[in-house]
Order: structure tokens, then C-alpha cells, then sequence
């Protein structure tokens, strides 16, 4: 009897924690589809017209809503699978997170690109259209791809150094993420190194560009409507990368709450800290652009508009056929 009693309460608290991770998922996946509704629109919109593909600073907003699209749909991807509890092997599960480092290194950079080319349409507005190119553009971009390639391959150098000979299987015994793949001694010091350089140098430039603006937009001859968006501009891009930031204490951070709090608690934390710290930093570039640029502000709600009614046009259309 106690046992058949046992095994009751064990179906059961099973069967909770079982709804319990549904209901989760459903409440992280929705905020997911509706940034990756949105940024897919907003990329879009950035290729429809030739003002925005011949303009410098929408040429960069597209590579940034581009990098953080790629890293939103992945995370996304990695989060189903850990809750669902599906084990990757290693040499899958290192495509995946070289893919996440590689997008979470090119926002940042990005984002320090579009403030210096705000920078010189506001201290240099004669030299601006001769220093900031389509020309110069593109090269920085390939640049900013290509440094970020460069520390995704220092990664897979350090993560050939270890011996896989030693493990009994190549299938991975915890969920994939980015430091699961930290093998190496030296792979999580290299990666915290220039995780800290990247962000330090970026709000180095970030500062220093919203500063000049300031500086700008106070002298007489400045003009003062162009200086007032480009510092509200900055200003939010600061916003941007603090957010980005917080993103690389993530799994730190849970490692430091799991040692205090239960199992349950620390689903539930980590569920609002992926909301809030990996979902809506990814959807925020989007939504900065789509309500604040008036250029692309008309064509982005022509856009969603269109996109909701052949989205709903679809639903009802195979119901009146079944009747």
C-alpha cells in the first residue's frame, strides 16, 4: 500500500512538473515569435526600398537586426531542446553556440559603427557623405563579420585541444549551451577576456560619441534638431549595449541563485531572466527604429498590417471550405 501510494505521488508530482514546463515554454515562446515576427518584417522593409539600401545607417541596422534575429531564432532553438530535455551531441551542439558567439559578438560592434557614423553626421556634417560610403560601409561590416570569425576560430582551436578520446560518448550529459562548450582551461578565461574588452571598448566609444554629440549640439552653428535626435539615438544605443551586456551574465548569475533556491524557483527566474535579458534586448533595435525613424515607420505598419490580414485571411479561408 505504500509503496502503490508512493508511485501515485511520484506520477503525479510528474505530471506537474510536466504541465509546469509546457506552460513555461508556451510563455517564452510567444514573446519569441512575436520579436522574430517583427524583426523578419523589419528585415524586410530594410530590403524593399532603395533608401534604405543605399543609406549607411539602415545598411548597419539591417546587419544588427540581422546578427540578433540569427541569435534569437538560435537561443530560442536551444531553449526548446533543454526543455524538452533532448541531449545534442557535442559536435552539433558546438556548431550551434559558435553560431551564438559569433551573432553576439557582431550587435556590439555594430551598435559602435552606427553611433560613430551618427557622430560624424552631427561634428562633420560637410565630410559626412564622403567619409560614411556604401563603400565604407560594406568593408566595416565585412570587417566586424570577420573579427568575430576570428574569435569564433580561436574557440574551436581551444576546443580541438581537448582530448574527446577520454569521454565514453559524444553525447552531451547536461543541455547545450555556450558554456557547456567551455572545455578547454583556457577557453573560459579567453572568452570572459574578450567578452570584457569587446564591451569596454564599445562604451568607451559609445560615451565618447553621445559626449561629442553634447558638445555639439550646445555650440551655435550646430544643427540643433539633427544633434537632439543623434544624442536621444545614443543615448538609447547606450541602453542597447548595457542590455547586450547583461546577456553575458546570464548563466553566471543562475549558477550563483542555484546554489540558495530549489529547483522550481530557479525554472521560474530563469524563465523571466531569458524574457528580459535574452528575448527583449534581441527585439529592441526593431522596435527603436520602427516607432522613432519616420522613414521606416510607414513602411514597417504598411508592412505588419498586410502580414496580419494574410496571416488571418489564411485562417478563415480552409474553415469556410470545411463548411
Amino acid at each position: 500500500m505504500s509503496y502503490a501510494v508512493q508511485s501515485n505521488t511520484t506520477v503525479v508530482v510528474q505530471y506537474q512538473e510536466l504541465l509546469e514546463s509546457v506552460f513555461f515554454l508556451m510563455l517564452s515562446a510567444l514573446p519569441s515569435c512575436v520579436c522574430l515576427f517583427i524583426n523578419g518584417t523589419m528585415l524586410f522593409v530594410l530590403r524593399s526600398k532603395p533608401v534604405f539600401r543605399e543609406t549607411s545607417r539602415y545598411i548597419l541596422l539591417y546587419n544588427l537586426l540581422l546578427a540578433d534575429t540569427v541569435l534569437l531564432a538560435q537561443s530560442q532553438l536551444l531553449y526548446i531542446l533543454a526543455a524538452c530535455r533532448i541531449r545534442l551531441t557535442y559536435p552539433v551542439c558546438g556548431v550551434l553556440t559558435m553560431i551564438s558567439s559569433l551573432t553576439n559578438n557582431i550587435s556590439p560592434l555594430t551598435l559602435v559603427m552606427m553611433c560613430l557614423e551618427r557622430y560624424v553626421a552631427v561634428c562633420y556634417p560637410l565630410r559626412h557623405t564622403s567619409i560614411i560610403t556604401i563603400r565604407n560601409t560594406e568593408m566595416t561590416i565585412t570587417v566586424v563579420w570577420a573579427f568575430s570569425s576570428l574569435h569564433v576560430l580561436a574557440h574551436v582551436v581551444l576546443l580541438l585541444q581537448f582530448s574527446f578520446r577520454d569521454l565514453q560518448s559524444l553525447q552531451m550529459t547536461n543541455s547545450c549551451d555556450r558554456q557547456s562548450m567551455l572545455l578547454h582551461p583556457l577557453s573560459d578565461v579567453y572568452d570572459k577576456v574578450f567578452t570584457y574588452l569587446v564591451f569596454l571598448s564599445a562604451g568607451v566609444t559609445v560615451t565618447f560619441s553621445y559626449i561629442a554629440v553634447v558638445v555639439a549640439a550646445r555650440s551655435v552653428s550646430a544643427n540643433k534638431d539633427s544633434a537632439r535626435k543623434a544624442r536621444n539615438t545614443l543615448l538609447l544605443h547606450v541602453v542597447q549595449l548595457g542590455l547586450s551586456l547583461s546577456s553575458t551574465i546570464h548563466n553566471p548569475l543562475l549558477i550563483a541563485i542555484s546554489k540558495v533556491l530549489d529547483r522550481i524557483v530557479i525554472v521560474r527566474i530563469q524563465i523571466v531572466f531569458y524574457v528580459f535579458i535574452i528575448i527583449f534586448p534581441r527585439c529592441l533595435s526593431a522596435l527603436i527604429y520602427g516607432i522613432r525613424d519616420q522613414t521606416i515607420r510607414p513602411v514597417l505598419m504598411y508592412s505588419l498590417c498586410c502580414q496580419w490580414r494574410r496571416s488571418a485571411l489564411l485562417s478563415v479561408v480552409p474553415a469556410k471550405g470545411k463548411i
